[in-house]
């Protein structure tokens, strides 16, 4: 009995074991592939870019993305759009990979402030970044206590996020003060990125696992389903229209257009071409930061040129209005909070065209001033006409598509066919020709 009972036992622990067991067996379910929104960004930094970046930031955050991961290929731009791409790379709930590629992409400028706020900063080989140095409208170094003031800002700023995520304060400030500049390898040596990679897939399978500094973010991005995405037609039209020689462009022929409609007022076409060039051109100065004086210059401009068409000053207006617009075009932009400027060889060229056509409109507003009034009938005088019906010494001619009843001035007859010359109108509309 006592042996039966053991066997039993032993049978049900057993049985209790390969339960457990079973279930160990049963394969897992697989976990989901991770997922990554990876974002072309080879722009300008300005208003109209950044709120493409900053949109796809948003999104990866609202459709859950393991990861967003900025392409990055940027010569630099506005500090205002920079910082405000910084504060959404820093609030976002998904880690935010910037990676300088392709092949000889770069980082500069604004690129840099990009780079340091990123969760996990990548580069592919033969890229550079660095060369954050705040420069003028005109690419120069801002000058004396404004310069000082804008590079200690800049410097801590940068400073700030190298520190916070482990990466080279030290060079953080180079780049700022001294516009030191970093090849891809270099950069990896003094630890102002975290990692190399060749291509998207080889960086996603290389930064798996890591753990990000400050935000803790565990990466998981190994054989990740990559999303692409790219800046839409209309945003790279809006991101054209910013072009600062574009908008100089379109406020150029906004004020040629309006000029010729106050000049001969019916035409339609002018006006309506000028009024869009206008919206157009303070579309972009509504997004870039601008500079009141050269505005106002730019408008001085409009005033003399205007004034030409009722003024007669021999030109003198023109080539005021032509020095205005030139000078205003050069300063039109902010230097303070602006990196954009009007190339000067696309100011000349187009203070150039407007003076010669302004000039081209004063000539022929002369011309007509000087011609004498000729209206009605006393337009016909000196006009020449064939014969219809025999004068003898009266009979009718053809003069400018109609018919007159003429008379000779001699009393001669002039047969049918041949040619008069008006001398004369009477009072009973009658004209009065001799052979021509």
């Amino acid at each position: 009995m006592k042996s039966r009972a053991l066997r039993g036992f032993l049978a049900a622990f057993a049985a209790a074991a390969v339960v457990p067991a079973a279930h160990a067996a049963t394969p897992a379910t697989p976990a989901a592939k991770p997922r990554v929104l990876a974002v072309k960004f080879d722009n300008d930094v300005n208003p109209v870019t950044a709120d493409y970046l900053i949109d796809q930031i948003h999104r990866a955050n609202d459709e859950h993305y393991n990861a967003v991961v900025i392409l990055l290929d940027t010569p630099g731009g506005l500090s205002d759009a920079m910082k405000d791409i910084n504060k959404a790379q820093l609030a976002s709930k998904v880690p935010v990979v910037v990676y300088v590629s392709p092949e000889g992409a770069r980082a500069a400028s604004a690129g840099v402030w990009i780079g340091q706020a990123a969760d996990i900063l990548a580069m592919a080989p033969q890229t550079n970044i660095g060369s954050s140095t705040p420069i003028n409208v005109g690419g120069e170094n801002i000058q004396s206590d404004l310069r000082r003031k804008v590079v200690n800002d800049a410097a801590a700023s940068l400073r700030a996020l190298a520190q916070a995520h482990g990466r080279n304060v030290q060079w953080a400030d180079a780049a700022v003060r001294k516009a030191s500049n970093l090849s891809a390898r270099e950069a990896l040596r003094m630890n102002v990125i975290d990692v190399i990679a060749p291509t998207l897939p080889a960086l996603l399978n290389k930064i798996d696992g890591t753990k990000t500094v400050p935000k803790g973010f565990v990466m998981h991005t190994a054989n990740a389903e990559v999303t692409h995405v790219d800046m839409s037609l209309w945003k790279r039209i809006l991101d054209l229209l910013v072009d600062p020689n574009i908008i100089a462009l379109m406020l150029s022929i906004g004020l040629l257009g309006i000029v010729v409609e106050l000049w001969n007022p019916g035409l339609i076409f002018p006006g309506t071409v000028g009024a869009i060039s206008l919206i157009v051109g303070l579309f972009g100065l509504q997004v870039l930061p601008i500079s009141a004086a050269g505005l106002l210059l730019m408008l001085l401009a409009a005033a003399f040129f205007a004034a030409e068409l009722f003024i007669p000053s021999h030109g003198a207006l023109t080539l005021a209005g032509g020095v205005c617009f030139f000078i205003g075009a050069l300063m039109l932009f902010d230097p303070a909070g602006s990196a954009y400027q009007v190339s000067t060889a696309v100011a000349l060229a187009i203070t150039g065209t407007l003076v010669l056509m302004m000039a081209f409109v004063a000539y022929k507003i002369t011309q007509a001033r000087r011609a004498p009034i000729v209206t009605g009938q006393s337009e016909l005088i000196g006009q020449v006409g064939v014969v219809r019906d025999q004068l003898d010494p009266e009979g009718l001619v053809f003069v400018r598509g109609e018919l007159w009843r003429a008379r000779t001035s001699n009393g001669e007859a002039v047969p049918p066919g041949h040619s008069v010359r008006v001398e004369g109108l009477d009072d009973a509309l009658t004209l009065t020709v001799s052979p021509a």
